[in-house]
């Protein structure tokens, strides 16, 4: 069931994306070589807690940590721990805060020092297909065309699109219908209406579409074990337009060519 939240209940999402939107910006500032992916979801626990919300993703179906750190060939879902960031490796942060009831989502993927050039160039294309995907998002449209924007953007540059996971409905819940893919297929196609919420997030991979399951039973990787990248915002379907309620203080928005304004 499609939940239509009303103006209050976008108020409350608003104030819990804007929370999650400040401590990515932190976070992302602390992403140097040398830094532990458990280190990151410390400092992530405790800027949390400072703002009054609780990590939403800390016990969720057992997960351990409040954030999911996906060091390069991980897709999502990544564990943190005692592992260590280096140069040239890239780290995607998926971070969801509860506040006060109301549920945020989003991730960033994070170079750490200088990375390859195509690595680079893969992180660019997955923001551009974000960003593409939030263009589609208008009401009267339909999901599907949020799905056919971020893959035509993806597979321009031969990149491989994550199929078993994708987007979906937030903020009363951290997951609720609908579902988002990034490919259009077979299943359900809601029409876009005001006051849906929803979290959009592209999963790019530098190879191959397909990926595996780790035997902790969380981590995903590239199949081919090639880097992914991994963006995601919340955004709320509004009788004008959209609002993208996690948009990061500094975020550097990509320049699109025909943009419709937001």
């Amino acid at each position: 069931m499609i939940r239509i939240k009303t103006a209050k209940e976008i108020a409350g999402i608003r104030a819990s994306c804007r929370l999650l939107a400040t401590v990515l910006e932190k976070i992302q500032l602390q992403v140097v070589p040398g830094i532990s992916t458990g280190e990151l979801d410390l400092i992530a626990q405790r800027e949390i807690q400072a703002l009054g919300g609780r990590p939403a993703f800390l016990g969720y179906q057992g997960f351990p940590g409040a954030l999911c750190t996906s060091v390069n060939d991980e897709v999502i879902h990544g564990i943190p721990g005692a592992r260590r960031l280096v140069e040239g490796d890239v780290v995607s942060i998926d971070c969801g805060i509860d506040y006060e009831g109301f549920f945020s989502d989003s991730a960033v993927t994070v170079p750490v020092g200088t990375v390859d050039p195509a690595v680079e160039e893969l992180l660019r294309v997955t923001r551009e297909a974000l960003e593409r995907g939030i263009e589609a998002a208008r009401r009267g449209k339909r999901v599907n065309d949020i799905s056919r924007a971020i893959y035509k953007t993806v597979k321009a540059h031969n990149y491989g699109v994550v199929r078993p996971y994708c987007g979906h409905g937030v903020g009363l819940e951290i997951h609720e219908d609908p579902q988002i893919p990034n490919y259009v297929g077979r299943g359900p196609n809601p029409r876009l209406r005001p006051g849906m919420v929803i979290a959009i997030e592209p999963m790019v991979n530098l190879g191959v579409d397909e990926v595996d399951l780790l035997d902790d039973d969380w981590t995903v990787v590239t199949e081919d074990r090639k880097v992914s990248a991994h963006f995601e915002h919340t955004l709320a379907i509004l009788q004008e337009g959209v609002e993208v309620l996690t948009r990061r203080p500094s975020e550097d928005v990509p320049s699109l060519e025909n943009e419709a304004g937001l």
